[in-house]
């Protein structure tokens, strides 16, 4: 059993946590991540209303008894979703941890600690994860470059990134960003965190509710199969190597502005492709991780595997790397 601060903050058997992806963070996969020991992640604007929330977690429910999270991302709009419905959604449903990401958690958290929610909040820079922390979060899940979505402006990779954070914060903190194996799992424990998110290995799930078509291409992909679109407009995404995303590129890289591209990257393309599998359908989110995925495992499996793996590597391959003699 791997125990760390998180796992006794956050009161889960493991410190692997799924991460709240839109379109993908539903009920099925919540629930299995759940039962595996995990910290699975319902995606609250994956649903459209917050009715439609509270049906998810009544759902998930019925699948597991076992703690999971929601994640609530924040982020500016013209007409923002109802944000305080959402969170008023998760409080009356008894949700005791949310995952905050996209925007200052700040006006949300007297209301969550009132009613005893736990929050982890997503950062990208070490500057953005102290200021969490000071605004009293919970927990921390530091995103290096190597991420899916979106993973700032900085393109600070993980192997740095990590333990400058480690340096600043004293709260339990997770990793994110290029994590498929228990290779990583170690190797995040070693540069301070207290485990990792994963978004792009539990979509290569048997639950993971997307297209077949989908996980396949997933695993026959590598770790360069990804484009960064929106750079010049300073909002860096990490997707899906396909036609789409590389004429979003050229058109940006040649002056282009993001009217120029919104009809290519709009979100309804992007769920097409997870609910009909055609990976050329639009823009899909995916990270460099997709390079170390060669399997579609069930939930419990991967789960049970990369713990496993990653108390074998600690006993025995790291242990072994010690000199008796002058240890």
């Amino acid at each position: 059993m791997l125990t760390t601060a998180f796992t006794k903050t956050f009161g889960v058997r493991h410190p692997i946590v799924q991460g709240g992806m839109q379109w993908v963070g539903r009920a099925e996969l919540v629930a299995a991540v759940a039962n595996s020991g995990a910290l699975g992640m319902i995606t609250a604007l994956t649903q459209p209303t917050p009715d439609d929330l509270a049906k998810e977690i009544a759902r998930t429910r019925e699948l597991t008894d076992q703690p999971f999270g929601v994640n609530l991302t924040i982020l500016p709009a013209i007409t923002p979703p109802p944000y305080d419905e959402y969170r008023q959604v998760i409080i009356d449903s008894g949700i005791k941890i949310v995952e905050t990401a996209g925007s200052n958690p700040g006006p949300h958290l007297p209301q969550f600690h009132a009613a005893g929610v736990k929050v982890l909040h997503k950062c990208t820079s070490v500057r953005h994860a102290v200021k969490a922390q000071d605004l009293g979060v919970d927990g921390i899940s530091i995103d290096g470059f190597e991420c899916a979505g979106h993973p700032g402006e900085d393109d600070v990779p993980g192997l740095v990134l990590i333990a400058a954070a480690a340096e600043k914060i004293s709260i339990p903190m997770i990793a994110s960003g290029g994590f498929a194996d228990a290779r990583g799992l170690v190797a995040a424990l070693a540069l301070g965190a207290d485990g990792i998110n994963m978004g792009t290995r539990f979509m290569c799930t048997e639950e993971s509710p997307i297209h077949r078509n989908i996980k396949e291409a997933i695993v026959a992909a590598t770790e360069v199969d990804t484009e960064l679109i929106f750079r010049s407009l300073r909002n860096t995404a990490r997707v899906a190597r396909n036609s789409v995303s590389r004429e979003v590129v050229e058109i940006l890289s040649n002056g282009g502005q993001f009217e120029d591209v919104r009809d290519l990257v709009a979100g309804a393309r992007g769920r097409t492709v997870y609910e009909n599998g055609d990976p050329e359908a639009g823009i899909w989110t995916v990270g460099t991780a997709q390079g170390l995925i060669h399997d579609i495992p069930t939930v419990g499996d991967l789960v049970n595997r990369m713990v496993a793996e990653a108390e074998a590597l600690i006993g025995e391959r790291l242990v072994g790397v010690l000199d008796p003699i002058n240890a």
